[in-house]
């Protein structure tokens, strides 16, 4: 466990050191490549905008980022679990911050750690910077101070200022609250609740909870000295207002008898087995110490089976995660210049988290927990982190009750255009692998690497395994080889190491059975044993066997040499002509599915058809509607050989599958821009419906720009994913980096929960 640690601690600083350091970096958002456009950005042409905003302020959205320019400000005081660790040590936790909100929600952002412990100047300092944003979010401050900093700045400054750790928590907690009592058919103003934890995010979600009718003088506090009673002198303004005045009940353990809540917000396994059991019917239990929860869950459930629990941690159900909320409510803040987060607006976040979650899921969700029918229950009473739908529906319901309440100078006149605009700030391209990766962890596979003596092999092996997307790895190849590499880089991966050379049962066993089945295809038993010491065949016949779930290979030779291996053993799925490669394109407009990449030189027409409908199988099971081009060099035109090939698979793809969206002959910019394929061919099945599958005519044009692309290392690539084969093989381009190498084993992972469904 220690070395597991150690080896976390090293990962960690190197992410954050590689270059360039931290987390964020500034883009610019207008061209800058000629005079003319320096000129424009700066002296003299930007002294015009300045002089607009001199003469009407709010004319500075116009002109600036101000609108979607958010600043996480702190002081280092009560850091995560590191408490007042200073303002410079905690910096890379609000960088941390502002990844965040950039890829839920678009919104960029400035983290400020101000180097003050004084209350009063923190705030002057806040104060006198504000100008340059359209939102402040204060970050890790202690309590008490914590309250009067943002009550002051909330009432002195005309932008919205909210505290997330008080307030994120607590409409989190507020929406998963509203439905487990409506689940288990309670009434909110007849519930008894404790809370247990006085701090900043714990006097919040009590004040919200007293907003959503949970009467007050049903709400037991206790703090780290006991419940809070008028008669101790210790308390502050904050805990004064949860305090009960005669209460002949001082300990947790008495007040927790028949009680229909507990909220914890305070250490790691306080509340027993014993309090659990002496709860009323049905208990809601809200675990939310981190990493170790008030009760385990496991042994909550197991003591309690009517229980309905919520922890802050991923690895159980119904966690109660800040980021399902605040990127949304500053998004809807910002988008209608309100100078406030008010009550109003944080109740209509509530209420759109905890609606959300009673609706039908999305496939797509349900695919990345790997999950078949997520719906309303015990297990599910808030959205998932990954819902797309959350940024639809929270930001709106935000910029909805600002606008309500009177706090909104720029209001939304429509609603259809605002969602769309939503849609389009989300970071697709890290978002899709987000979600595959989370989906891989649900249902975790043993795979089989073949290249096992090599460093970058053994290092995507390790990560794999500390993100729990492999089960159990086997790597193939000398033993003291993989040995020394393991230890001359410190590694700490678990693994079981194989070598086809000295498996001398298994290799006889593995040779019979290739050779029954090609003995008419001219291999000899002798040639069979010998194919059978490599590691590629080796390999595969573990997949084709059963002896492991999936199959990684490539890395050590060309993919044409790699990939021989895998169709003489495992061969293509019974209903496939030949396989594919697909190559996935990780973009800012989505994922983008390239094929064929790998392996059929000059398609005929049937060909291209079958990979085609290959790669749109694929891309539903990412719950990814398929939107085909078909590629040219030419559009609509069917004058020369390539073009007429590409047509005549369209017309036979219209023909026979009539509702797949599939259209060309087209050139790439045609197919990768609306406005030009829309003045020029208004017929194309692919106007208004953005392309995200693209088959080239041969293999040397999809090769090309693949490698073209990924040359240039801007777009992140994963593949190539094989198409059509009998079971999960997946062959990596030759010399893939160890990013390259955990997303492709990571969709071999997918592939084989596929199968198995």
């Amino acid at each position: 466990m220690r070395k597991n640690i150690r080896n976390f601690r090293k990962e960690s600083l190197n992410y954050h050191s590689q270059f360039p350091s931290g987390k964020i970096q500034i883009t610019p958002t207008k061209k800058y490549s000629s005079q003319r456009d320096l000129s424009l950005a700066y002296s003299p042409g930007v002294a015009e905008p300045c002089k607009e905003i001199a003469r009407s302020s709010t004319e500075v959205y116009k002109y600036t980022s101000k609108g979607n320019l958010v600043a996480v400000i702190t002081n280092g005081s009560a850091v995560l679990g590191l408490g007042n660790i200073g303002a410079l040590a905690s910096k890379p936790v609000m960088e941390g911050k502002a990844l965040l909100f950039k890829i839920f929600s678009g919104i960029d952002v400035f983290d400020i750690e101000i180097d003050e412990s004084d209350p009063e100047k923190f705030i002057e300092t806040v104060k006198a910077i504000a100008p340059t944003f359209g939102g402040i979010n204060l970050e890790d401050i202690k309590a008490p101070e914590a309250f009067e900093i943002e009550r002051r700045l909330k009432k002195e400054l005309n932008i919205p200022v909210m505290h997330d750790d008080q307030h994120g928590t607590a409409i989190i907690s507020a929406a998963a609250l509203l439905n487990a009592i409506t689940y288990v058919g309670k009434k909110i103003h007849e519930i008894k609740m404790v809370v247990n934890g006085a701090g900043a995010a714990a006097i919040s979600c009590a004040r919200i909870y007293k907003k959503l009718g949970v009467k007050p003088e049903n709400i037991l506090m206790f703090d780290s000295k006991g419940l809070l009673h008028l008669s101790r002198k210790d308390l502050n303004e904050e805990k004064i207002e949860f305090a009960v005045n005669t209460f002949p009940i001082k300990k947790l353990e008495q007040a927790i008898k028949n009680v229909d809540v507990f909220i914890g917000l305070s250490i790691g396994g306080i509340l027993t087995t014993d309090m659990l059991k002496n709860m009323a019917k049905n208990p809601i239990v809200f675990a939310m110490a981190n990493p170790d929860p008030e009760i385990d869950y496991n042994l909550a459930i197991k003591v309690r089976s009517d229980v309905i629990m919520a922890t802050g941690r991923s690895d159980y159900p119904n966690q109660v995660n800040n980021v399902l909320g605040f990127p949304y409510i500053f998004r809807g803040a910002l988008d209608v210049h309100a100078n406030v987060i008010n009550d109003e607006m944080k109740l209509a976040a509530v209420h759109a988290i905890a609606s959300l979650a009673k609706e039908p899921v999305p496939e797509q969700v349900n695919i990345v927990y790997n999950k078949k029918n997520i719906s309303f229950g015990k297990e599910y009473i808030i959205p998932k982190p990954f819902d797309n739908r959350l940024i639809t529906r929270v930001a709106p319901a935000v910029a909805k009750a600002a606008m309500d309440s009177g706090v909104a100078k720029n209001p939304i006149l429509d609603w259809k255009i605002y969602q769309e605009k939503l849609l389009d700030r989300m970071g697709y391209e890290s978002k899709m692998l987000r979600m595959i990766q989370n989906r891989a962890r649900t249902n975790p596979k043993k795979v089989v690497f073949c290249n096992g003596e090599e460093y970058d092999i053994l290092k995507s092996v390790q990560i794999l395994h500390e993100e729990g997307i492999i089960l159990n790895s086997i790597v193939l190849g000398n033993e003291d080889r993989i040995q020394s590499l393991i230890h001359e880089n410190n590694l700490d991966v678990e693994l079981e190491i194989i070598d086809p050379e000295k498996e001398v049962k298994k290799v006889e066993y593995f040779s019979q059975i290739l050779w029954k089945r090609r003995n008419r295809k001219g291999l000899t038993l002798y040639d069979s044993k010998i194919r059978m010491r490599t590691n590629d065949h080796f390999g595969a016949m573990m997949v084709d066997q059963g002896k492991a779930d999936a199959v990684i290979t490539g890395y050590s030779r060309s993919f044409s040499l790699s990939l021989r291996p895998m169709l003489e053993v495992i061969g293509k799925a019974d209903c496939v002509h030949k396989t594919a490669g697909m190559m996935i394109l990780l973009t800012k407009r989505g994922p983008l599915f390239l094929a064929d990449t790998a392996v059929i030189p000059d398609p005929t027409s049937e060909e291209l058809a079958r990979i085609a409908l290959m790669a749109s199988h694929v891309v539903k099971n990412f719950d990814i509607e398929p939107h085909i081009a078909m590629l040219s060099f030419q559009n609509f035109s069917s004058n020369t050989k390539t073009s007429s090939k590409v047509s005549q698979t369209v017309a036979f793809l219209h023909k026979k599958y009539p509702d797949l969206i599939v259209d060309g002959e087209v050139q790439p910019d045609f197919a990768l821009n609306e406005f030009l394929l829309s003045n020029k061919f208004p017929f194309s099945k692919l106007v208004k419906k953005k392309a995200n599958i693209f088959i080239f005519p041969n293999l040397e044009s999809g090769n090309l720009t693949y490698k073209f692309i990924r040359g240039l290392g801007d777009v992140q690539t994963i593949g190539p994913v094989m198409l059509g084969m009998r079971k999960p093989a997946h062959v990596m381009q030759m010399q893939s980096s160890i990013e390259e190498i955990v997303n492709l084993t990571t969709l071999a992972v997918i592939d084989a929960q596929i199968r198995k469904n």
